[in-house]
């Protein structure tokens, strides 16, 4: 029996962001304490550089996709090969252009809604009233 039953998305991109967020924290804390500027500045970047750092690792393959994946593929050091595609559904791969359109929920209009929608238009059009143009003379 395996030492956990559950997809919990052990990968390199999100142990190593999680080391440089801490890293990046801690001296941000530092700097807190110390009222130094320039501490809080450098554990910012640092902080920032976490989430890229994260996101490039993602899409060279060593994150994994939204949701739960086969359990073969569960393993830290299994490379995601879907990644040079993007993932649908995938944040971090739409904003790097990959994966296609968002797979959002599209809501569809009744047909009452739509006859509803037409009549207003319709009425709208009707009652429009006709401007003449005067000449300014």
């Amino acid at each position: 029996m395996s030492a956990h039953q559950y997809d919990e998305g052990h990968t390199v991109a999100g142990w190593t962001g999680v080391a440089i967020a801490t890293a990046g924290t801690s001296v941000l804390g530092v700097g807190v304490c110390l009222e130094s500027g320039v501490l809080i500045a450098v554990g910012l970047v640092i902080t920032a550089a976490s989430a890229l750092v994260t996101w490039a690792l993602h899409l060279t393959g060593w994150g994994k996709p939204p949701g739960r994946r086969p359990r073969e593929q569960w393993g830290m050091r299994v490379r995601d090969t879907a990644a040079r595609q993007g993932h649908p559904g995938c944040v971090g791969c739409r904003i790097a252009g990959r994966g296609g359109p968002r797979t959002g929920v599209v809501q569809a209009r009744s047909a009452k809604t739509e006859a509803r929608v037409a009549a207003t238009e319709a009425g709208a059009a009707a009652t429009a009233e006709r401007v003449s143009v005067e000449s300014a003379g």
